[in-house]
């Protein structure tokens, strides 16, 4: 099984699939970093990616869980998945794949990056994630995690959510 831990920038996705991964001793990838340089230039500058910058980045990721999935192992990613589209590439990379949003008000994931002055991607740019996100379709595996709640207890709900996918011979 394959567990992708989406939301906008400034969602926590990165920080509770990290410890998920961690915690289960499964391979953590970060989707920013199969970003070529063009990409994160453009998103420095404040510029969106447009779906032509996407679709090479998107495969490059649904590769990366195909190969885990090829050797037989589990994974979890952290990408931003904003579009059913987008994530029907990635469930492209195995049969068995989970979305876990992290999704909260505008306002709490706007303070979360002002707070942030390393990463490439500037305050702007929310709005734009935010018009570009579509929620998780009735027919998606997965679930939605409220991002007001303190890290460690999404780690813990998103945890329990992955554990009773893997089933009690993996916990």
């Amino acid at each position: 099984m394959h567990f992708v831990f989406m939301g906008v920038a400034g969602s926590g996705k990165t920080t509770v699939a990290h410890q998920v991964a961690e915690r289960l001793g499964l391979p953590f990838a970060e989707a920013d970093t199969f970003h070529p340089r063009a990409n994160i230039d453009k998103m420095a500058a404040g510029v969106p990616l447009t779906d032509a910058d996407r679709w090479p980045w998107l495969r490059e990721l649904a590769g990366w869980i195909s190969g885990h999935d090829a050797r037989g192992q589990d994974s979890v990613m952290a990408c931003s998945a904003l579009r059913r589209d987008y994530r029907d590439v990635l469930r492209g990379g195995a049969r068995d794949v989970h979305f876990l949003h992290m999704d909260g008000p505008e306002q709490v994931i706007l303070d979360r990056i002002a707070a942030r002055p390393d990463h490439f991607m500037p305050p702007a740019l929310l709005r734009s994630q935010l018009d570009t996100l579509e929620a998780l379709g009735a027919d998606e595996e997965g679930a939605v995690f409220d991002v007001r709640l303190d890290v460690d207890t999404l780690v813990e709900r998103a945890l329990g959510y992955v554990e009773q996918r893997m089933g009690p011979t993996f916990a």
